[in-house]
């Protein structure tokens, strides 16, 4: 399987007006950060449903300069899947391969779709996905706790898409899962992070990385994601279905680039009244 890792990217740190930054954020990559035991150079997460060729999808991989792409198995197409030219531009690309259990409905099938993946992608990592409304694709709660427990007895790296529920994103990081991924609001709706509050809590109560996983609809949402304390982003349909896809990757970038160091910095307490920047000592006599 097509494999990158973080060896080469440089996390040391530089003084910048008294500040240590990332020199990596300084060069255009974001700081490393550890996802299942294994360090990433970039914290962006990309999808690859919706993309109208694979060759805007490798222009948006190469612009988004992430190293984790995700990939649905399909249950009935697993020898296509791999002889595809997907498989094939991933390769080229240099990037590790996430599959994951879209569509599947019930723990019993995301199970058997993991463990396909497994035979067929040679990685034991999974997002795991387990739906429970066709309308809404959010995902079921029950279920994906059973399919979290059983994969995570069997020894797979678990990342599940949540819902923005605090209490089942603790319990889903209990059972030992890798990460958890809230949904920002619901796959494609691209309406952005529509409950932050949860999304922070979340990031408090739980140790293991939080990315947030679904409804981001431009830059800025990436950006506000990463401020609430986030760890990553995963997104597809708001890259592969812009106007530009390239273009739209670069911006996600520099968006989880930007949040992350704005989340670092600590931003101004909200007032209800305003704050002069300026005291009135020294003022002259007018």
């Amino acid at each position: 399987m097509p494999r990158a890792t973080a060896a080469g990217v440089d996390m040391t740190r530089v003084p910048v007006g008294g500040v240590d930054v990332p020199r990596a954020t300084l060069t255009g990559e974001s700081d490393g950060f550890r996802l299942g035991g294994e360090t990433f150079g970039s914290r962006l997460i990309l999808g690859t449903g919706g993309a109208a060729s694979l060759s805007a999808l490798a222009a948006a991989i190469s612009a988004a300069g992430t190293e984790l792409v995700t990939v649905a198995l399909r249950r009935v197409d697993t020898a296509a899947t791999m002889r595809g030219g997907l498989w094939e531009l991933l390769d080229r690309c240099g990037v590790r391969v996430l599959p994951n259990t879209a569509g599947c409905y019930t723990a019993t099938e995301a199970v058997k779709v993991a463990r396909l993946a497994r035979e067929a992608f040679d990685t034991s990592w999974v997002k795991l996905e387990v739906i429970g409304d066709e309308r809404t694709l959010l995902p079921d709660g029950t279920e994906l706790l059973r399919a979290a427990e059983q994969l995570v007895d069997e020894g797979f790296t678990v990342l599940p898409y949540t819902s923005d529920d605090p209490v089942l994103a603790r319990r889903l990081a209990d059972l030992g899962c890798a990460a958890v991924m809230p949904a920002g609001a619901p796959i494609g709706s691209g309406l952005g992070i529509t409950n932050p509050h949860h999304i922070r809590l979340i990031r408090q109560s739980i140790e293991v990385p939080v990315i947030l996983d679904a409804g981001i609809g431009t830059a800025s949402d990436a950006a506000l994601a990463m401020e609430l304390g986030c760890d990553g982003v995963l997104l597809a349909s708001a890259v592969t279905r812009a106007a530009d896809p390239a273009r739209m990757a670069a911006a996600m970038r520099l968006a989880v680039e930007a949040g992350r160091l704005a989340a670092g910095a600590g931003r101004i307490p909200r007032r209800f009244h305003a704050l002069a920047s300026t005291s009135d000592e020294g003022r002259p006599e007018l």
